[in-house]
């Protein structure tokens, strides 16, 4: 049986930082598992046209390896995985990563204080600690509808495009409206002969002000490094101080954000209609606020209908909504999300005793510092409950949470211990700190979203990315159990 005594879950932005943050630390015994043939995470799985980066290119990488070759203010997918391949080889983590090996189940065994990981094929690995890095938005969500079987095209999601199927000159349905269609929108517009995105409802849009890096910029950069934090540095604080105001619903941040809405919806579509259509009914930051230079003009071309009608059904030849019309289509893409509840979905994790975590997390999933959940000792997780962002990079708060790892596993070893956990006082403290908090932010101002689980927000992270950088700076080992 093949050992570590770190096992890792995934080979994304997470995953990988924590391996280089382990290698800074002279910790060499640990192993990623990867269950695709590629390193890369969500940006090897996205290759719908347009993917790219909803923050921008210098503030979406790692602080400790700064890009001068950007090419774009905001990445595209292909330049995003690119550099993750080179930060992984100049850090040497291909012989950590086992590719094709997804993990199936994980089960602690208490006596041998080992972790038991068995993958889909069969493997069966035993490591001292597990490290999930799986990330919340990757497997793909494709609503239940009637009749969806029964359509005679082509059809298939945007996470797991066809790039088989050429849409030109054809009949094309997007079902979904949020992130993924904002970008793929534009790109397929032009080419199709009749395009009817179907929105559920209305997202709050703000232009990106995208353009490509001009060559004495990247040169500069290259030579300059420092000009480079401290243009990182501005777009994080543009971010701190006006996006997280509009999560926190200040009347003064949502009136900017309306503001640059309204004027790009007002410059972008004439039609008085179409803007009611496209004009959202909740507050904004209630939900993800999107980015864009070109989807208000693409829903303006002639060819491209926005329909606001819920959908009836699927038909052999199309789509009928409720209000009895029907159109056919010879091609339907689904662009409605990912299964983001429950957390850690498709691996079966069994703690202490053998309590499942699906059964631990049955009120919505929940841990200390997203990282920590009480019944699963020697358990890690990055991109856990409650430290996903409205407003800022997911990768700062990665790399606060490699550093917490490490510094954990350093202070175990100075103490002696064997097994780590959270102890079960100060993870119901800080989880009911944590939704009181929430219960105040905007998005609790809408009944359903991807970050919520029923009526528990389990995705969102409250504070700002300083706040979280802070409490994770230390170990508080108080809050902590070492046997």
């Amino acid at each position: 049986m093949p050992r570590a005594d770190i096992l890792i879950i995934g080979a994304g932005f997470s995953g990988l930082c924590l391996g280089i943050k382990l290698r800074q630390a002279g910790i060499d015994d640990f192993i990623i598992l990867e269950k695709a043939a590629d390193l890369g995470g969500t940006w090897r799985e996205n290759t719908y046209p347009g993917a790219e980066c909803d923050i921008p290119s210098a503030l979406y990488s790692y602080s400790f390896e700064t890009n001068a070759q950007w090419h774009y203010k905001w990445a595209g997918q292909g330049q995003i995985l690119e550099y993750l391949k080179n930060v992984a080889a100049k850090h040497e983590l291909e012989a950590h990563i086992r590719f094709g090996a997804e993990v199936r189940a994980a089960r602690w065994n208490g006596e041998a204080a080992r972790w038991q990981i068995e993958t889909v094929g069969g493997e069966a690995w035993r490591a001292r600690f597990l490290v999930t890095a799986v990330g919340q938005l990757h497997h793909p969500h494709v609503p239940r509808i009637e009749g969806r079987s029964s359509f005679s095209g082509e059809s298939f999601h945007s996470a797991r495009w066809d790039h088989s199927v050429d849409l030109g000159g054809k009949r094309v349905a997007v079902i979904g409206n949020a992130a993924s269609a904002l970008q793929f929108i534009p790109q397929i517009a032009p080419r199709v002969e009749r395009l009817a995105v179907f929105q559920r409802s209305a997202n709050w849009v703000i232009p990106k002000q995208d353009r490509p890096y001009r060559p004495w910029e990247q040169w500069l950069a290259d030579r300059a490094p420092l000009l480079t934090r401290l243009y990182r540095l501005r777009l994080w604080l543009r971010a701190e101080l006006l996006l997280y105001r509009m999560m926190l619903g200040r009347p003064w941040a949502a009136r900017i954000g309306r503001r640059m809405n309204r004027r790009y919806l007002e410059r972008a579509i004439d039609d008085p209609e179409l803007r009611r259509k496209l004009t959202p009914t909740y507050p904004i930051g209630a939900k993800r606020i999107l980015f864009s230079d070109d989807y208000y003009q693409a829903l303006a071309r002639p060819n491209v209908e926005l329909v606001t009608d819920p959908i009836a059904r699927i038909t052999p030849t199309g789509i009928a909504t409720i209000d009895g019309r029907r159109r056919d289509f010879d091609s339907v893409i689904y662009a409605t999300g990912f299964k983001s509840n429950p957390f850690l979905y498709g691996i079966d994790i069994s703690g202490a005793g053998g309590r499942s975590l699906r059964h631990a997390w049955d009120g919505g999933a929940h841990a200390y510092l997203g990282i920590l959940t009480r019944g699963f000792p020697n358990l890690f997780m990055l991109y856990g409950p409650n430290t996903n962002l409205g407003h800022n990079s997911i990768v700062i708060m990665s790399e606060a949470q490699a550093r917490y790892i490490v510094a954990s596993l350093r202070g175990m070893e100075r103490r002696g211990a064997t097994a780590i956990e959270v102890k079960e006082q100060a993870e119901r403290a800080y989880n009911d700190e944590l939704q009181a908090r929430l219960r105040l932010m905007v998005w609790s101002r809408v009944d359903a979203s991807w970050y919520k689980d029923g009526e528990r927000i389990t995705n969102n992270w409250p504070g700002t990315t300083y706040e979280y950088i802070r409490r994770t700076r230390r170990v508080d080992w108080q809050d902590l159990d070492l046997k």
